[in-house]
């Protein structure tokens, strides 16, 4: 555990997101905890979010004791919306993060102003978007500190859990790779409280190698979703929309519809397999129901909700695959209309 594997990844993919320290730990979400540690953010503090993200997101909030509030989405791009962050803030307001979702980045350049003027940490999930950028900045770059996942199913997936802190403040990095062991200042000597979260070696030596190919695979999902766009236009399904200066990289490919359910339904019918991202926004999540600060009733997250619809999207599928998915999703939902 932390070994060489480790400390060559944590170098490598810090230079690949282009900030100089890369701390690796055991999960995206442990990621995010310890960032929010580090900043200093505990027990009577808020922390700024969305509600359309996975629960992970808030989980590590309340891990640090914090009070997660929530904010509506972009309709057309699904992240937070910077134009509801500054009336979300409090004096008790200590960090925001922003969720980059389903591969294409938050709008960064009004919530990282919002955050400046206010006097808050600004910390990046990037779980969802390994490679993409951000007006020429890969994320994770853009904020104090990014955060990611390296779970099977991500753009940059492992064999198991695994995530990383990256930051461009050696004051935060130390403080997260102190955090992540115990709060330890030497081996067996721990000069503030922490916990045990560590990459192991061999997933370590597993994301190397896959790191090598995250910009190509980057480019066959972009080259896939090109074509569920040309397949998919005039079906009456709102295909994916694209910041203009961004890159997007299609962790997964979204579209909505109406008629979600039925649309998903008949897809299943045909050996077509869909998945929704996400069918319960975290404030209406059973745990988190009437405890959570900020708005009770989020209508462009409650809308995604009953319309988004993720279809199969992953760097080995076949153009021919993507064609075939997207004349029977066309042929569908014309049906349906």
């Amino acid at each position: 555990m932390l070994g060489e594997e480790v400390s060559l990844f944590e170098r490598e993919f810090a230079a690949y997101v282009g900030v100089e320290h890369g701390v690796a730990v055991g999960s995206g979400t442990e990621a995010l905890h310890l960032a929010l540690a580090a900043a200093g953010v505990g027990p009577g503090d808020e922390v700024v979010t969305v509600a359309h993200t996975a629960v992970a997101t808030v989980a590590a909030i309340e891990l640090v004791g914090a009070t997660p509030v929530l904010v509506d989405i972009e309709r057309e791009f699904y992240t937070l919306d910077p134009s509801l962050l500054e009336q979300a803030v409090t004096p008790r307001t200590k960090a925001v993060i922003p969720v980059h979702l389903y591969g294409q980045p938050a709008d960064l350049t009004p919530i990282l102003r919002i955050a400046r003027r206010h006097g808050l940490r600004v910390i990046e999930d990037c779980a969802q978007a390994h490679g993409a950028a951000y007006d020429g900045r890969r994320v994770g770059s853009c904020g104090d500190m990014g955060c990611f996942s390296f779970y099977p199913t991500k753009n940059l997936g492992a064999i198991g859990d695994g995530g990383l802190v990256v930051t461009g403040d050696a004051q935060l990095a130390g403080r997260v790779r102190s955090l992540r062991e115990y709060g330890w200042s030497e081996r067996y000597v721990s000069s503030i409280s922490g916990w045990n979260s560590r990459l192991d070696e061999i997933q370590a030596a597993i994301l190397r190698v896959k790191l090598r190919y995250l910009d190509e695979d980057n480019q066959r999902r972009m080259r896939l979703a090109a074509a569920y766009d040309e397949g998919l236009a005039g079906a009456g399904v709102a295909t994916p929309r694209r910041r203009e200066n961004v890159d997007h990289v299609y962790h997964l490919y979204v579209v909505r519809a109406a008629e979600r359910d039925r649309l998903q339904a008949q897809l299943k019918a045909v050996g077509i397999g869909t998945l929704v991202h996400y069918p319960l926004p975290i404030h209406l999540q059973p745990a988190y129901a009437g405890r959570l600060q900020g708005r009770e009733h989020l209508p462009e997250t409650e809308c995604a909700a009953r319309e988004v619809l993720s279809l199969p999207m992953y760097p080995e599928l076949t153009l021919d695959d993507v064609r075939q998915v997207a004349r029977a999703g066309a042929s569908i939902q014309q049906a349906l209309r």
